[in-house]
C-alpha cells in the first residue's frame, strides 16, 4: 500500500507536539508533498524545520493468520520520530537506505489510522563539526549551502509479509573468472515464531535451495551461490554488461513437512539485478576481471540540487554523457545516489567510485552512526557491478573553505603543511568507517579517506587533489609535479577550474559589470578571489567576454592535464577525476555542463582529451626567448586492447613569418604510452604567438584526424 500522496505538515514547536497526535483539526497545517523535499512546498520554503507530518488512511489489518504489516520509509532527510494512533513506532536517521517498523498490532485495533512523522534536517551551525551523515547534500562547494534538503524525499509503504521477514540482505560476487563466479549471500530474518523455512537464492538460471530452522525472533543467515561459465559483466571499454536476475525468498515449512509444498508462496522475497565479475586496486590500477584499465573519471554530485527532484531520464542522461564523453568511471561525491543512477551504471558499463556521505570535519558524537550506515551502504549496493571502490570519507579537514587558503596565490608546500596535524575525523572517524565497510563487503578496495597527502605515521597517502591552474600555481606545473613526486600523482582528482556557464540568466549579465557579486559567491559558487587572480573581470569590457575567457581558461587546464595523466599511465598513474561533470542548479563552479546541461568549452577538451587513442607532445613554455633551443617529445596513447597499425602523427609550428613540420608514422602496441618523435626547436627570432598543432590519422582511428593544439609566445632576448 502506497502512502504517497498530500500529507499535512505544519514548523514544530513544543505546543503542537503535545496535542498534534490527537488534535483532528487541519486548521494551520499546510499541504506538503510525500515524497518531496519541504522547501519546495510554498508554506515551508525558507525553514530549516523540524516539521511535523501528518497523513490518514483507511486500513483493514491482517487478513490471514501469520499475515504481518509493515511501515517502511524508503528515505527520510535526516532524522525522523515515527507515531501511529498516537503510539511511538520508532526513529530513522539516515536518508539513503530503507527503514522498517511492524505495526501489525496497530493495524489490528482499528480502521481508520493518523500517521505522524517528525522529520529533523537542522542546517549545520558549524560545518567544521557537522552532526547529520548527508555530505555534499548540505556542504559542497558547488550547491547553494542556504537550500536544505530536508523531507520524506522517497516512497512510504505498507508492506505484507507472511511469518517471516528479510529485514536486511546483501549479495556480493566473491570471486568471478571464466570457470566460475561464487555470489555470497547474507540475510537477517525476523520469524513471528521458531520454525523451518526454506531459504531459496537465484542468480540467472542458477538456483539453490535449503532448509534453515530459525529461532523465533532475530536470525542471520550466510551461504552460498556457484555459477559455472558465467558470463562476465565488464566496464563498457573492456567489454559487454550482462546483468542477471537476483533473487532471494524465504518459505514457510509446515510444521512436520520436511520441505515447503511445491507452490508454496514466500513469506516475504527480495531482489535485484547483479553483474559477475572483480575488481581490485593495486598500486591505484584498477583491474577489472584481471584486466588494468586506466580510470578517466569525472566528479557527480546530485544531479539536481535536491535529489529527489530529478527525473529518471535526467540521472540516466547525465552518465550516458559522461559515457559519450569517453570516460570509465563516475566517482559520486560524498553521496549514495537514487536507485535508478546505479541501474544506468550498471547498463552502461560505467565504473563508480562510490563515497560514503562524509565531506569535511564532523562531530565526534557521529562515530557510532556512520558506523550503522556504513554497513547498510553495504548492504544497499553490495550486488552492483558499477560500484568499483568505496571511499569513507572526502577532504577529512575540519575547515569550511578551500583548505588552501585562496586568497592568495597558493603553493605546494601550503597544501602539504594543511594537512600535517593530526585530526579525530581522518585517525579516527575515517578508519573506523573503512573497516565497518572492508568487513562488510571484502570484495572492493576501500580508501579510508580521499585528498589527504602522506603524513606521519602513514607515508603512503590516497589521492591527490590539486587545482593547478586554479588554486595552485600554473596549469603546466603538474608535470613537473609529477617528476619531483610521483608517488601523489597514481591518482589525481580535482582537476579542472570554475567558470562562467552559457545559461547565466541567473548572473543578470545586463547589469554588467556591477553584478551581484556577493550573491555570486554565497549562494552560486563562485570563488571570486581566485578569479580575480586568473581571469580578472575587471579585464573584460562585456560580460560575454569574462565569460568566454573563463571558459578558455578551464578548457586549458581540463585538456592538457588530462593529456599529461594520461601519459604517465600506470607509471605511476591509474586514474583520474575531473570536478565537476553537471550542476545541480545555477552556478558558477567547475562544471563541464551547465545546470541545463549545456556543454561549456571544457567538455569538449574533456571529449578530445578522453578518446582511445590520442597524440600528445610536451608542453610550450608560457614564454619562450628568442634562440634558444627546446626539446619537445611526442606521444601516442592507446586505450585500446589491439595494436594500432600504420599511425601517422603531423607536427606544425607555426609562428609569425614561417613555420617548421614534422612526421612520424608506425604503430602503437595496445594498452600504451608509446614515444613517437622529439621536436628538436631553436625559437625563432619572432616575438609574438607560437602555435604547435598535433595531428593523428591512422586507418582505424576514423575519417577525421585526431587534432591537438598547444601555445605559448616568443619573446626577445
Amino acid at each position: 500500500m502506497d502512502l504517497a500522496g498530500e500529507w499535512r505538515a505544519v514548523v514544530a514547536d513544543e505546543d503542537l507536539r503535545r496535542t498534534w497526535l490527537d488534535d483532528p483539526d487541519d486548521e494551520g497545517w499546510a499541504p506538503v508533498a510525500v515524497p518531496g523535499h519541504w522547501q519546495r512546498d510554498e508554506a515551508f520554503a525558507t525553514t530549516d524545520g523540524p516539521l511535523l507530518y501528518r497523513t490518514r488512511f483507511d486500513h483493514d489489518g491482517p487478513a490471514e493468520p501469520g499475515e504481518r504489516w509493515w511501515l517502511g520509509f524508503e528515505g527520510v532527510l535526516y532524522q525522523g520520530d515515527v507515531w501511529l494512533d498516537g503510539q511511538y513506532v520508532g526513529d530513522t536517521e539516515g536518508y539513503f537506505f530503507p527503514q522498517s517498523f511492524e505495526v501489525t498490532e496497530a493495524l489490528t485495533e482499528r480502521r481508520e489510522h493518523v500517521l505522524g512523522v517528525e522529520v529533523a534536517c537542522g542546517h549545520p551551525s558549524d560545518r567544521t563539526a557537522k552532526r547529520n551523515l548527508t555530505g555534499s547534500l548540505q556542504h559542497a562547494p558547488y550547491l547553494d549551502p542556504a537550500v536544505n534538503p530536508g523531507g520524506i524525499w522517497r516512497p512510504v509503504t505498507l508492506e505484507r509479509t507472511g511469518p517471516v521477514r528479510i529485514r536486511h540482505w546483501r549479495a556480493k560476487v566473491r570471486d568471478a573468472t571464466e570457470r566460475w563466479a561464487t555470489v555470497q549471500f547474507r540475510v537477517v530474518l525476523d520469524a513471528a515464531e521458531a520454525g523451518d523455512v526454506v531459504l531459496r537464492s537465484a542468480v540467472g538460471e542458477v538456483e539453490r535451495r535449503e532448509v534453515r530452522r530459525l529461532a523465533a525472533g532475530e536470525n542471520q543467515v550466510e551461504w552460498q551461490l556457484r555459477v559455472d561459465d558465467p558470463a562476465l559483466w565488464w566496464p563498457h571499454a573492456l567489454g559487454d554488461q550482462p546483468l542477471h536476475d537476483l533473487v532471494v525468498e524465504v518459505i514457510p515449512v509446515p510444521e512436520g513437512a520436511e520441505e515447503a509444498p511445491e507452490g508454496a508462496v514466500a513469506s516475504h522475497a527480495v531482489g535485484g539485478r547483479i553483474g559477475l565479475r572483480q575488481v581490485h586496486l593495486r598500486n591505484w590500477v584498477l583491474h577489472v576481471n584481471g584486466e588494468r584499465i586506466f580510470a578517466k573519471g569525472v566528479l557527480a554530485g546530485p544531479t539536481r540540487q535536491l535529489l529527489g527532484e530529478a527525473t529518471p531520464g535526467e540521472l540516466r542522461r547525465d552518465l550516458e554523457l559522461a559515457r559519450e564523453a569517453g570516460l570509465d568511471l563516475v566517482r559520486l561525491h560524498a553521496h549514495l545516489a537514487r536507485p535508478e543512477t546505479y541501474d544506468a551504471a550498471d547498463e552502461l558499463g560505467l565504473l563508480i567510485w562510490q563515497d560514503f556521505p562524509l565531506y569535511r570535519g564532523y562531530a565526534r558524537s557521529v562515530r557510532k552512526q556512520a558506523i550503522r550506515q556504513a554497513r547498510e551502504a553495504v548492504d544497499l549496493l553490495a550486488h552492483r557491478p558499477s560500484v568499483a571502490i568505496w571511499c569513507a570519507h572526502d577532504e577529512p579537514f575540519a575547515v569550511d573553505g578551500d583548505p588552501i587558503d585562496d586568497t592568495e596565490d597558493a603553493t605546494p608546500a601550503k597544501l602539504l603543511a594543511a594537512q600535517q596535524l593530526p585530526s579525530w575525523n581522518r585517525s579516527i572517524l575515517d578508519r573506523s568507517v573503512r573497516r565497518t565497510i572492508d568487513k562488510a563487503d571484502g570484495t572492493r578496495p576501500v580508501v579510508a579517506h580521499s585528498g589527504v597527502l602522506p603524513h606521519p605515521p602513514q607515508l603512503d597517502g590516497t589521492d591527490t587533489h590539486v587545482s593547478f591552474g586554479w588554486t595552485l600555481g600554473d596549469p603546466r606545473d603538474l608535470v613537473g609535479f609529477a617528476r619531483a613526486l610521483p608517488r601523489l600523482v597514481r591518482w589525481m582528482g580535482d582537476l579542472s577550474a570554475q567558470s562562467v556557464p552559457e545559461t547565466a540568466e541567473f548572473a543578470h549579465p545586463e547589469r554588467w559589470p556591477d553584478l551581484d557579486w556577493d550573491a555570486l559567491d554565497e549562494t552560486h559558487g563562485m570563488q571570486r578571489a581566485v578569479f580575480a587572480r586568473r581571469v580578472p573581470p575587471d579585464d573584460h569590457p562585456s560580460f560575454d567576454s569574462w565569460r568566454r575567457a573563463t571558459q578558455e581558461h578551464q578548457a586549458e587546464v581540463v585538456r592538457h592535464q588530462v593529456e599529461a595523466l594520461r601519459r604517465l599511465k600506470y607509471r605511476p598513474t591509474g586514474g583520474f577525476a575531473v570536478q565537476l561533470l553537471a550542476d545541480g542548479h545555477p552556478a558558477i563552479s567547475w562544471s563541464l555542463l551547465d545546470h541545463e546541461r549545456v556543454p561549456k568549452l571544457a567538455w569538449d577538451a574533456l571529449r578530445d582529451a578522453c578518446r582511445p587513442v590520442i597524440a600528445t607532445a610536451d608542453r610550450l613554455p608560457a614564454e619562450l626567448v628568442a634562440g634558444e633551443a627546446i626539446a619537445l617529445d611526442v606521444h601516442v596513447v592507446s586505450d585500446l586492447r589491439v595494436p594500432v597499425e600504420d599511425l601517422e602523427v603531423r607536427a606544425t609550428l607555426r609562428w609569425d613569418g614561417g613555420e617548421h613540420r614534422w612526421r612520424f608514422g608506425g604503430a602503437v602496441a595496445a594498452d600504451t604510452v608509446a614515444r613517437v618523435g622529439t621536436l628538436q626547436i631553436e625559437v625563432p627570432d619572432a616575438p609574438g604567438p607560437l602555435t604547435l598543432d598535433l595531428s593523428l590519422t591512422g586507418p582505424t582511428l576514423g575519417d577525421e584526424p585526431i587534432e591537438r593544439t598547444d601555445r605559448g609566445r616568443i619573446v626577445s632576448r
